[in-house]
């Protein structure tokens, strides 16, 4: 009896917990709305079937407790609650995939558009690379990357020399309008994640990877990285700020391209001889 009651409580604090926690998902600020409803299904079904499998077990454990001179009834198996269980089971398996299926098929499908932005992330710090005038983000290699060019940009490629290049600073974006961002490592795996924009992906060194959204409303976000990636892994934090469009362009102009971060450094002024013979 002690045992069933142990386990029925067991049922309603987990439910009260759930119901009651204060550690709620924070406000949304993108398009993927879909993604907390994605959650929200998972929590229901799998809230459901532990809530019925514990009760069950309460109900057990209280109907067939020991009882002098009551044998139990030994029956090896059932082929109708084996099916029972089957078919239950493939319910709720596909209930649980088939929305995430859905919600991913949209994550990996990019508006065209949508404005690339570069994410390039190295131990413990994250950078930025947007497009300018023409709308296009140039090649880059790793092979490339140098004190002077930290993202690896290839200074060949025309179409990288008016690229926004921001290193170890905040990233600037605009409201309402969709952003894919392209994912670089130059190290480790890191995880490129803003949780008010429900959006994250692995970034793995030698490969691309990208997703994309739309800021629904203007704020500053703190940027995560979700993967361990060593010691300084806790202090591998960025900001993200999204801005009204007028914002947005007043902080883009103050921006520094490749071409102009590049450029070769003056080091004196040339004085004519005719002029220094004067004076």
């Amino acid at each position: 009896m002690a045992v069933a009651l142990v386990l029925v409580l067991i049922v309603v604090g987990s439910v009260l917990f759930h119901v009651l926690s204060p550690w709620w998902s924070t406000p949304i600020a993108s398009n993927w709305g879909y993604i907390d409803s994605t959650l929200v299904i998972t929590f229901w079904i799998t809230g459901t079937v532990f809530s019925a499998v514990v009760l069950f077990m309460a109900y057990c454990v209280y109907r067939f407790r020991h009882k002098e001179g009551q044998k139990a009834n030994y029956e090896p198996e059932s082929r109708k609650l084996e099916s029972w269980l089957t078919a239950f089971t493939a319910v709720g398996v596909a209930a649980l995939l088939a929305p995430g299926l859905f919600v991913w098929s949209q994550f990996v499908t990019v508006p065209k558009d949508a404005t690339e932005v570069e994410v390039v992330a190295q131990q413990w710090q994250w950078s930025f690379r947007l497009p300018g005038v023409n709308g296009k983000l140039g090649t880059s290699n790793a092979r490339l990357i140098s004190p002077d060019n930290p993202l690896g940009i290839n200074p060949q490629d025309p179409n990288g020399q008016d690229n926004v290049v921001v290193v170890a600073a905040d990233l600037h974006l605009p409201v309402g309008k969709p952003v894919k961002m392209v994912l670089r490592s130059i190290d480790v795996i890191h995880d490129f994640y803003v949780p008010e924009f429900r959006a994250k992906m692995d970034m793995v060194p030698g490969m691309i990877t990208y997703f994309w959204f739309t800021p629904t409303r203007t704020g500053t976000f703190e940027i995560l990285c979700s993967q361990l990636c060593g010691v300084g892994h806790a202090f591998m934090r960025g900001v993200v700020k999204v801005d009204t469009e007028q914002d947005y362009l007043a902080w883009l102009q103050q921006q520094s391209t490749f071409a102009q971060l590049s450029a070769p450094a003056k080091t004196g002024a040339l004085v004519e001889p005719a002029k220094a013979k004067a004076d």
